[in-house]
Parts: structure tokens; C-alpha cells; sequence
């Protein structure tokens, strides 16, 4: 019988298309979601290993990264996803690298890949997290592992990225914050490592503030998700622990919150689905809404009070939410009025190219907390100015082209000034 596990999502924004990926025991799941009421699957790739039970997913740029825990033969898998909704396209299927991960999660930001509990043939075998470099996004390449710096760290589960600062979830061991220094070297800079109702800390998300994480603890059943008070790492505090409601017996797997928000938050629960708290006042979290995936749950499955929603994707520019729940597959879900109508603004000034490399032209993403003026400056490596160019743009996302047909093959420097911040991003073009 066919398993399913987690579950990502992926916006084109150059066709205004919106995909759901989801994992199952076989392969993963490429499903157009843009119209919501009416999922088509374009395409599946299968997993280097069949009956698996866990797979994870994250993107960056127009690329899937997808990792496994289940034993051998098992790989890194990365897949171009820009030519959907025809097909995708593996570009990276390799176990030299990374044979086994159990959770993957990349900041975007910065361009770095973190996989955590992760096997690494090519140099120590099992390592507690690894930090790799996508600056050739089909090419990641090793930065660092965390048993380098400390050597009797814990094992990490999963972990949530943010302006270099993981938070790590370290199973029994509790919740360690590292922060990745210019060099590559982990600093640990807080620790929470008794608090009540503790469990196997298992998940985390950070409000867009960065100033309240919600985390999940997985083992033993039904024990509470917290609100950590993480404005000054040194001193970490519990500000509350909840749950869906008061008499409610399952128990919560993974937490997400939107970018840009500090209001909600949405946690995939085993047995009672998609559960939606607000978070405005960390010290007295209250649910707003639920969709419960599997209302009869599973007594015949081998362990039930683990069965059910496994993930859930909240993301995608329309507002639905993704859900995936191991028995029954795919959920797209209308969430608005649990979410409420709080503004998500960009947390951060991201500038984003793609495709990178480009053969005609490229897109520029530009992410702003606030409206600024913003100048262009396109060089190339010698130094000598292509073009220039000064803009206004509001706060949020903004895309825009740029003709690149007539520029010679080779390497340019796109620098990104505004009144807050100045970026400078690396771009090639390649001939056809």
C-alpha cells in the first residue's frame, strides 16, 4: 500500500503557475495547484530506494531538493522544475556526496543547504548536521559539520535557518542555536535544554520578527507545543505551551509560519490534521481553525497515534495551504479566514536571478521590507558598466525582466542599491 510523507511547494512566478510536492513510499509528486479545486499531477520522480518512509523537501531558485532517511540505496536528488508543467527534469541523482538525510532545510538567504542526521560517504560517514554550499545550485558543496566545532553536540532532528542563526532541534538533547560565523564555524549562542513538558524536540518555525519560535515535541504522544521567547538567545524563556484544545489527545509534528508574519501559526498534527493557533500574544496562544485530515484516524495501522498529517506548505502567493497526510494523500486547503487578513511582508531584502546561468534573458525578484529607490547597476568582471538603471518599488515582491540577448557569454556582477541595503549578486550568461 502507498505511504505518503511530506509535502513543499513551488511558485513560477514567470507563468504564474503554482505546484504541490509531495513524497510518498516511492517517488515524489509534482501536482499543479493553481487551480485549487482542481489538482493535475505533471509528472513523478521515483527515489533512488522504493518503500521509503520519510522524505523531505526543500527549493531554491527553480530546483527541488529532496533527501531520504531510509537505508541503502538512497541519494541526494535535485530537480529543475522550470520546465513544468510539461515535466521536470533530474539534474542531480547522487549518493558520492550525501547517501541519507532526515531533514533538509535551505536558507535561501545565503545560498546554504543544512541537512541534518546525515550520512556523508565521501568524508565522515554519519553527521549530527552538515552545512553545504549552493552557489553552483546542481553542484552543492561541503562547508562544515557541526561535530568540527563540537564535538559532543547532539544529534540534530531538524532545524530552522535564519541570517545564519539555526535553531536546531536536537531530539532528547532539547533545542541548540548556532550561529554560522563568515568562516563557516559554528558558534553556539543559546541552549534550552530543560523546559516543561519536555519531549523529543523535534520542529521548529520563527515569526518573521524573529523574536518568538514555536517548536514541537514529538516523543511521547501528546505533549504541547511551546512559544520560546527567543529575543535574547542568552535567555531563552517558555513563554506557553498549548494545544488544539484542552481534552485533545495527538500529537503535534511539524509547526510553519508564513514569511512575513507574526500572527499564526500552522502545525501538522498526527491524527487531528492541519491546526491553525494565533500567535499575536506568544504567552496565550488560542487556536483560530483546524482541517482534520483523517477524522477516523487509523486503528489498523501499525502504530496509530502516528498516523495521519504528516507536513503542511503555507507559502504559495494565492494563500492555500498544502497538506500532506500519510494515508490520504494531498490536501489544498482555503485557510483565510483562520489565517486572518495580517499583511505578509518579506521578513528580509532578498534579490533573486533567474535562470542563473541564462542564455536571452533573466529575472530579477526583489523582496523589500519597505518601499525604496532602487538603482541597477550591471558589470562585468573587468569592472566596465553595462547599464544602469533607478527604480521606486513598494513594500513586498516585485519581478522584473531584463534583455540580456546582446551580452557577450561570460560572468556579471548585478549590484542592487537602495536606501537600507546594497546587494551584489553574481550572474553568467552561456550561449545556447
Amino acid at each position: 500500500q502507498i505511504r505518503y510523507n511530506s509535502v513543499w511547494g513551488w511558485a513560477d512566478t514567470q507563468d504564474n503557475k503554482e505546484y504541490a510536492v509531495i513524497g510518498s513510499s516511492a517517488g515524489t509528486y509534482f501536482i499543479d495547484v493553481t487551480i485549487p479545486t482542481a489538482p493535475v499531477v505533471r509528472d513523478f520522480v521515483p527515489g533512488r530506494r522504493d518503500s521509503c518512509i520519510w522524505r523531505e523537501y526543500k527549493t531554491y531558485q527553480n530546483y527541488l531538493y529532496a533527501v531520504s532517511d531510509d537505508g541503502a540505496p538512497n541519494s541526494l536528488q535535485i530537480i529543475d522544475m522550470s520546465y513544468l508543467p510539461d515535466s521536470v527534469k533530474v539534474v542531480y541523482d547522487q549518493d558520492t556526496l550525501v547517501q541519507r538525510s532526515h531533514s533538509i532545510f535551505i536558507d535561501e538567504m545565503n545560498a546554504r543547504m543544512y541537512l541534518n542526521s546525515v550520512y556523508l560517504p565521501k568524508d565522515s560517514g554519519h553527521s549530527n548536521m552538515a552545512v553545504f554550499s549552493l552557489a553552483n545550485p546542481i553542484n552543492p558543496v561541503l562547508l562544515r559539520r557541526l561535530e568540527q566545532d563540537y564535538t559532543a553536540s547532539n544529534n540534530v532532528h531538524d532545524c530552522y535557518v535564519r541570517n545564519d542563526t539555526c535553531y536546531a532541534s536536537s531530539g532528547f538533547g532539547g533545542l541548540f542555536i548556532y550561529k554560522l560565523t563568515p568562516s563557516d564555524i559554528f558558534s553556539l549562542t543559546g541552549s534550552l535544554t530543560s523546559y516543561p513538558q519536555q519531549g523529543y524536540n523535534h520542529s521548529s518555525a520563527l515569526t518573521a520578527n524573529s523574536k518568538t519560535l514555536i517548536f514541537a515535541d514529538e516523543v511521547p504522544e501528546n505533549v504541547a507545543l511551546k512559544s520560546l521567547d527567543v529575543s535574547d538567545l542568552g535567555n531563552l524563556t517558555v513563554l506557553d505551551t498549548f494545544r488544539p484544545s484542552p481534552g485533545d489527545s495527538s500529537t503535534a509534528h511539524n509547526p510553519f509560519i508564513r514569511k512575513g508574519d507574526n500572527s499564526r501559526a500552522v502545525v501538522a498534527h498526527y491524527q487531528s490534521g492541519v491546526q491553525i493557533f494565533d500567535i499575536t500574544n506568544p504567552s496565550n496562544v488560542t487556536r483560530t481553525g483546524f482541517f482534520d485530515t483523517a477524522p477516523a484516524d487509523c486503528p489498523t495501522c501499525p502504530n496509530p497515534d502516528y498516523s495521519g498529517c504528516w507536513g503542511a506548505y503555507v507559502d504559495l502567493p494565492s494563500g492555500i495551504i498544502l497538506a500532506s497526510d500519510m494515508q490520504n494523500g494531498l490536501f489544498v486547503l482555503d485557510a483565510g479566514a483562520a489565517l486572518g487578513v495580517a499583511p505578509v511582508l518579506p521578513n528580509e531584502i532578498s534579490v533573486d536571478l533567474y535562470p542563473n546561468p541564462f542564455t536571452h534573458d533573466f529575472q530579477i525578484t526583489l523582496s523589500l521590507v519597505s518601499g525604496e529607490n532602487i538603482s541597477f547597476e550591471l558589470s562585468d568582471i573587468s569592472g566596465k558598466v553595462i547599464f544602469k538603471n533607478q527604480m521606486s518599488f513598494s513594500a513586498g515582491s516585485s519581478t522584473f525582466i531584463i534583455d540580456g540577448k546582446n551580452l557577450s557569454a561570460g560572468t556579471y556582477l548585478l549590484n542592487v542599491k537602495g536606501e537600507s541595503f546594497s546587494k551584489t549578486e553574481k550572474i553568467i550568461k552561456i550561449n545556447k
